[in-house]
């Protein structure tokens, strides 16, 4: 690897020289420095530091986030707060900074990263722009996503009222355990939701259909289509009034009335007035910030155990915790987290929040569910606590118990059921031998035959086993099935596209649940599918796999295909790995690998192995820097001359990408920098000039890169791909940002004929493998490595494997699906 033609580490002019991938120590690199994108307020951007490895460590996490006691002091820092920091920021910076890698910040959210204001600016969007259009324009891809999870919620809410039969479980317990789950089970015959325990049985196999097209059963009954999304009433002059009184009561700013009314509705006003804790729901205000408003309007009244107080820091835990990408909290963990809130009984606090409906309990391990015999056996003991069985089997694993959100919960258990049921009616007897046999490669083969015996596939491999799916659509499509093949972004469409020859058999997710794309639904309100291959699978957060999954019928095979070794989805869960984990239906392993010396040296990152590699046509490149200000003078110079005159890729198709959004060298540094060298202009259509490259953030979770065109009084015209996109003026601020650079999660499912991968020294403390892996992966000629971080660099290859989220899919699936629904091959 080495250095471009006139490129130098150090000057202008120097000639070129070599430069290995991984510098030997004391190359140069600065080390960490504090104030940099790990360390600070910038660092604390959470849903995408969760989302790229920080979201492993439980207790540290959720511990890091506990503030003081109640402030004496009210509000006055909210309104900023609520403008620029994340949920996380407002906590504690250390809370996605304890593992390292925090600096790999929420971009998906919001032009300043922050993703619960990106969630409540969608609310927003939808309240103040769809009043009038509603009737006659066609509903937008982020609509139309909001209202099919909404839909999907609906149903999980009606069928866990139908559930009311409680898990027989807790024999085993002892302690505050076993308080929990008593106090669970004393309010369930009562009216608290969240004691809501169901008995769940796997679904049974229903009779294969016979042709290869199945049609809907008749005795089931029909599946709604995703209904238009309701124009919502924008925010009433009343309600915003009414709110701005009870904020200025408490001394908190008028300007979060808005966001306010977003959150909690019209009752806004009166929902804070008897219960001002209410105010976490919005998004950027701290506990403390929230103490303070309590403690105005309630005046003796508030204190650190009300009640109130800790079923909204519960809440609020979980929610923070789900920004980091898990589902469910280690109850333990949120108990310490809780005392760090000075909160004085966190086992009461933590049974409040449960009867509530706040948080649901859930066990796991050891003797989870006990027979009725098994559960009489001992008497408690004067405290309550049940003395344990001295003939029970000693070697009994302890039983842990977890807190988490309904949202989150039922959407695992919806996913859980929904995979079942494609596992189940499946027609397991078709012969595709035919179709396996003109397969252009051993691996498609593979992959065409077992798709043919299964409902549900999970196919793994790198970016040139794409092609592999893509000749599944084609086998599928000569059969006759209705095929057709799904990405994360219009740029893997496209790439789909390209491979099959037929634009048609290729669309985005947000495309096809909206109906925007692909084939629509059939009479029953299901996609008209009968075989959907997802790629980049592993972005898949667990609603959206909810949302998918329920909207296939009886009968239609999915195969999610992806890349098990990139960054993990934005959202909270982790279905790909949790699929894999179970496995739950049969696996294939690609065996194609990818081509040239950036496909080497990934596939070498892969396995934890930095090596450097022959590239004669420099296809890789290294340059060292000292510190930030060099990173960004030396991206900046490869991106508007040194690629462009070496490799003949002008600007515009070149990506940068860096580990954070703060810091002298992260995001916001370098879209300045950039800007000022390739589109210089007074930013007059708010910050914007035509010309800017952005990302455009439709909905959390989803980067969607795009040019600026125009602005009028409709608002900033984009073209995304080809897609012209208006967004209103009011989102422009937070949903809107530059694009020369983002960050590794904004780029996943995205590739460009060149990459420049910035790493300045005080980005160390955020990479990951998963992080190198698939920042160095979105070049497809061309990837230059900016490197400062020394020996960093080989260590995170080597040592930071992707961190665990706490999910509950794994154990689902396997408490669902018969042994020999799974079968491993590859």
């Amino acid at each position: 690897m080495t250095a471009l033609p006139g490129e130098t580490p150090g000057t202008d002019d120097a000639p070129a020289e070599d430069a290995p991938a991984a510098p030997a120590p004391g190359g140069g690199a600065d080390g960490p420095s504090p104030d940099g994108p790990t360390a600070g307020p910038d660092a604390a951007e959470a849903q995408e530091a969760a989302a790229g490895g920080a979201a492993g460590a439980d207790a540290v996490d959720v511990v890091a986030e506990a503030a003081s006691a109640p402030s004496e002091e009210p509000p006055e820092a909210v309104e900023e707060s609520a403008k620029t920091e994340k949920p996380s920021e407002a906590a504690n910076s250390s809370v996605a900074s304890a593992d390292g890698s925090a600096a790999e910040e929420t971009s998906e959210a919001s032009a300043d990263g922050s993703d619960t204001a990106e969630g409540s600016a969608d609310d927003s969007e939808t309240a103040e722009g769809s009043a009038d259009a509603a009737a006659a324009a066609e509903l937008s891809e982020a609509q139309a996503e909001l209202a099919a999870q909404r839909e999907l919620r609906e149903r999980i809410e009606k069928r866990k009222a139908e559930k009311a039969a409680p898990i027989s479980a807790g024999g085993g317990l002892s302690g505050t355990a076993a308080d929990l789950l008593a106090a669970v089970r004393a309010v369930e015959s009562g009216e608290k939701a969240g004691t809501a325990f169901f008995a769940r049985t796997a679904p049974a196999p229903t009779p294969a259909p016979a042709s290869p097209r199945p049609a809907p059963a008749a005795a089931q009954p029909p599946r709604p289509a995703v209904p238009e999304v309701p124009a919502q009433q924008a925010a009433s002059p009343e309600a915003l009034e009414a709110v701005r009184a009870v904020l200025a009561q408490g001394g908190a700013p008028e300007a979060l009335a808005r966001p306010a009314v977003d959150a909690l509705g019209e009752q806004a006003a009166e929902l804070l007035r008897t219960d001002p804790w209410h105010l976490l729901a919005v998004s950027g205000v701290r506990p403390e910030q929230a103490d303070g408003f309590a403690r105005a309007l309630l005046g003796s009244e508030c204190g650190p155990d009300d009640g109130r107080r800790t079923a909204a820091l519960v809440g609020r835990l979980l929610e923070q915790a789900a920004l980091r990408g898990h589902t469910a909290l280690d109850a333990a963990a949120v108990r310490t987290a809780l005392a760090g809130h000075a909160v004085r009984d966190p086992d009461a606090a933590v049974l409040n929040a449960v009867e509530e409906g706040v948080a649901l309990l859930f066990g796991e391990g050891g003797d989870a569910e006990p027979d009725e015999t098994d559960a009489e056996d001992g008497e408690p003991d004067e405290d309550g606590v049940r003395e344990a069985d001295p003939t029970a089997d000693a070697d009994a694993a302890p039983v842990r118990m977890f807190l988490g959100l309904d949202r989150y919960a039922l959407a695992e258990e919806s996913l859980a059921d929904g995979l079942a049921r494609l596992v189940n009616t499946c027609e397991k007897t078709a012969d595709w031998t035919e179709a396996a046999a003109g397969a252009p490669s051993p691996s498609a083969a593979e992959l065409i035959r077992t798709v043919a015996s299964a409902g549900l596939v999970v196919h793994s491999g790198g970016e040139a086993a794409r092609a592999e799916p893509a000749a599944l659509i084609a086998a599928a499509r000569g059969l006759g099935l209705r095929a057709l093949g799904a990405a994360h972004s219009e740029d893997g469409r496209r790439r789909l596209a390209a491979a099959t020859g037929d634009p048609a058999t290729a669309v985005t997710l947000a495309g096809l649940l909206s109906g925007a794309q692909g084939p629509g639904r059939d009479e029953d309100g299901a996609l008209a599918l009968d075989l959907l291959i997802v790629l980049d699978a592993p972005q898949l957060d667990v609603e959206g796999a909810a949302v998918l999954v329920e909207a296939l019928a009886d009968g239609a095979r999915l195969v999610l295909s992806g890349d098990p070794g990139v960054l993990g989805s934005a959202g909270a869960g982790r279905v790909f790995a949790d699929v894999l984990a179970a496995r739950a239906c049969p696996q294939v392993v690609s065996r194609t690998p990818d081509p040239g010396p950036i496909g080497e040296l990934v596939s070498g990152i892969g396995i934890g192995e930095l090596n450097q590699v022959d590239a004669p046509g420099k296809e890789v490149v290294i340059v060292p820097v000292r510190d930030a200000g060099e990173a960004v003078h030396r991206t900046v110079q490869l991106v508007a001359d040194s690629v462009p005159r070496a490799f003949s890729i002008p600007a515009e198709e070149t990506q940068v990408i860096t580990v954070g959004h703060g810091g002298a060298a992260g995001t916001r540094a370098l879209n300045e920098a950039l800007k000022q060298r390739l589109n210089p202009g007074p930013g007059r259509f708010g910050g914007f000039d035509p010309g800017d490259r952005v990302v455009h953030v439709p909905a959390p979770g989803r980067a969607v890169p795009g040019v600026v065109r125009s602005a009028d009084g409709e608002g900033l015209h984009l073209d995304c791909g080809g897609v012209p996109v208006v967004v209103p003026q009011e989102r422009v601020e937070s949903s809107v940002r530059h694009g020369w650079a983002l960050s590794a999660h904004q780029a996943a499912g995205m590739r460009w004929p060149a990459a420049v991968v910035v790493l300045p020294g005080d980005a160390a403390q955020g990479l990951s493998r998963p992080w190198v892996y698939t920042a160095f992966g979105r070049g497809e000629r061309h990837l230059s490595v900016v490197h400062g971080v020394d020996r960093a660099l080989p260590h995170a290859v080597a040592e930071v494997p992707a961190q665990e989220r706490t999910t509950r899919l794994r154990p689902l699936l396997e408490a669902l699906l018969t042994p020999d629904a799974a079968s491993s091959t590859g």
